[in-house]
């Protein structure tokens, strides 16, 4: 993937999710798992307006000049320049979209921190990810645990952990993205930069692609709408949109949205007393956690609901949280794709 197509993916919606880095949330890609106060139903939950232009451009920037089997290398990152001195055995994620980068390349990390609200291994990558020791969760590391793994790599974001990259940087080289979520593709490049792993990744990538361009013609030219619901603790309720893991899979599968999740935002939030607004030809439900913890009962016992044109259909369907929302890699983005044909080729 050149400099330049990496900029024109990310320029679209940097804007609107770089505003989330404050929020430093737990429950997906850069929101906070409750509402910030005074928020309101369908307001956005990430709002920009500044020009993150130069961030983009850093994004595109980032990566290897080394060659292949090259060694040392320096790798461009969101926040610097490190050097790896050999090719990393000892690798450590810090979120997620890391676990699924390097295992979709083929390593099993030492160390892994989980999100709060699922804290094992996701069931999708079990059988190649290897044992991974826990070393706290995404929002809370524990670098005592980091450093007894004697990692020679550790992969994260800025989003994420910005306040601990000087000291987790004096454990073992450390490489950040600038976020999870929409830039996953370009976050798997850099991880696989720093892997030299790029050929893999790149191999992946167009296979990805291909999937997915294939789903958009088997689904022919009058495609459904199709509405991405989840359900979080706090009675949040999440419609999620563009600047979205699952926003740039439904776009590049041609995939249209209804008019309020076509948006250049992570999601709009509404209530559980506003839940219509999730209608389209096809609903697919996520909940983070214990769904007992969230508004989902209440939300689907409304009458509103009920009355929804794809659940009258029978097009209303529950899918893996870890995946379609928290999966933020290119191993979960294939299962999501095929999840997406198997529901709405039927």
């Amino acid at each position: 993937m050149s400099a330049g197509t990496r900029t024109a993916a990310v320029s679209l919606v940097l804007a609107a999710a770089l505003s989330l880095t404050a929020c430093g949330g737990s429950a997906d890609e850069g929101g906070s798992a409750s509402p910030g106060a005074g928020t309101k139903d369908k307001k956005a939950v990430a709002q920009g307006g500044e020009d993150f232009s130069d961030a983009a451009k850093e994004t595109a920037a980032m990566g290897t000049d080394a060659k292949p089997g090259e060694w040392p290398r320096t790798v461009k990152h969101a926040m610097g320049e490190t050097e790896l001195k050999a090719r990393p055995e000892r690798v450590v994620v810090l979120d997620v979209g890391e676990l699924d980068n390097v295992v979709s390349l083929g390593i099993e990390p030492v160390g892994l921190a989980p999100t709060e609200g699922s804290p094992e291994l996701p069931s999708y990558l079990k059988k190649d990810a290897g044992s991974p020791k826990n070393v706290g969760t995404i929002n809370n590391l524990n670098l005592e645990a980091i450093a007894a793994l004697k990692p020679d790599l550790i992969l994260g974001s800025q989003l994420r952990a910005a306040d601990k990259y000087d000291e987790l940087s004096q454990i073992a080289p450390t490489v950040f993205s600038i976020r999870p979520g929409f830039t996953w593709k370009e976050n798997y490049l850099l991880n696989a930069a720093a892997l030299d792993k790029t050929a893999e990744a790149e191999a992946e990538l167009a296979e990805y692609d291909e999937k997915a361009e294939a789903l958009g013609k088997k689904l022919g030219a009058d495609k459904p709408t199709v509405s991405m619901v989840r359900y979080l603790p706090d009675g949040v309720i999440r419609l999620y949109a563009n600047a979205s893991f699952i926003g740039t899979i439904l776009k590049d599968a041609g995939i249209p949205r209804p008019k309020n999740q076509d948006i250049d935002d992570l999601a709009a939030e509404v209530s559980a007393e506003n839940i219509d607004q999730a209608d389209a030809d096809y609903i697919f439900t996520g909940v983070y956690g214990d769904p007992k913890a969230t508004d989902k009962s209440k939300a689907q016992g409304n009458p509103l609901w009920k009355n929804l044109n794809a659940v009258k259909a029978g097009h209303a369907y529950d899918v893996p949280d870890e995946t379609w929302y928290l999966g933020l890699g290119v191993t979960a983005a294939d299962e999501v794709l095929a999840d997406l044909e198997r529901h709405l080729t039927k």
